[in-house]
């Protein structure tokens, strides 16, 4: 039986993806730091729990043992200075992550990340899996930092490297979304006014095209993973605001934006909380990205449950 391991396990997207597979037929090793996963994970034969630290190879040692597919999602969001933690908790905290995988020979290692690497990628030119972007945010350069020490351990020691570049997940459940729902109860959500085209995926779809590239024969390279859908951010926000019954973002000028959340990030520094907003989420939040999908529809979901966000408003 496939044996997976997925890290960040009590995270978002990496718990949404272990509660997609908590029933299959498969074994999977849940990767742990600080918070611990969902009760209904627990004290399940197919299901075992390791608590890690990724600044240290031999804690990983045991949780990576027998596995044959990594999905790596753990990180650190929502804190304050992230230019000083991402270089050390994205790309040398991988670099362990690979290491032991190496030694203990996995055949596939899944990177969870996003277009944005690409730099600016709207419908008219989407992103088309190239290494050499040149973005401006910290969180898309220490990904693709990231991916290209995947594929060099890949090519090096013989594995399968897989890159799923993902759009904006959608749903009830996804932090973010829910973050921007309770501002906008409170007449609190703003964007700004230039227009960013976004590119978007149901959390249902997310989870399906993840399972099949841990699990189809053959997956390899950079897939971008999202739906049929063209839209702006605004426009989504719009939509779903309404949707819910709560108030239309306001359209506030950049800087009103930027100095809220230097703010966010301030208290956050001070008290040790998180921080909903930080200066670098708005630099990579004005980027437009949309990624080019064929690869994802040829070989991991060629049908889609959710074409577009209108489809999967009942998700919220």
């Amino acid at each position: 039986m496939t044996r997976i391991a997925i890290t960040g396990a009590a995270g978002n997207l990496g718990g949404i993806l272990a509660q997609g597979m908590k029933d299959m037929n498969v074994n999977l090793n849940l990767l742990i730091h600080k918070k611990y996963v969902a009760d209904n994970l627990k004290n399940k034969e197919s299901i075992s729990v390791f608590k890690v630290d990724l600044a240290k190879e031999e804690t990983l040692t045991d949780a990576v043992e027998n596995v044959d597919v990594i999905v790596h999602f753990a990180g650190i969001l929502f804190k304050a200075n992230p230019e000083k933690f991402l270089p050390t908790t994205n790309t040398r905290y991988f670099n362990n992550l690979l290491n032991v995988a190496v030694k203990q020979k996995v055949k596939r290692i899944i990177l969870i990340s996003f277009p944005h690497v690409e730099g600016e990628c709207t419908p008219e030119k989407p992103a088309t899996g190239i290494l050499s972007g040149k973005p401006e945010s910290m969180h898309a350069r220490t990904r693709l930092e990231e991916e290209k020490l995947l594929f060099e351990y890949g090519d090096q020691y013989g594995f399968e490297a897989v890159s799923l570049r993902v759009g904006m997940v959608y749903g009830k459940g996804i932090l973010m979304i829910d973050a921007g729902q309770w501002f906008a109860r409170h007449w609190l959500l703003g964007i700004w006014k230039k227009p960013t085209y976004i590119h978007l995926i149901s959390k249902t779809d997310f989870v399906d095209a993840t399972i099949a590239a841990a699990l189809k024969t053959d997956i390899k390279g950079i897939y971008h993973i999202g739906d049929e859908g063209v839209q702006t951010l605004q426009q989504f926000l719009d939509d779903i605001t309404v949707y819910k019954g709560n108030h239309k973002p306001w359209r506030m000028p950049v800087w009103m934006i930027m100095t809220a959340a230097r703010a966010f990030e301030l208290f956050s520094a001070i008290f040790g909380t998180r921080s909903p907003l930080t200066v670098d989420f708005v630099k990579i939040g004005m980027v437009s990205y949309y990624g080019d999908t064929n690869r994802m529809r040829e070989e991991l979901l060629p049908e889609l449950k959710y074409r577009t966000y209108k489809e999967g408003m009942e998700l919220f």
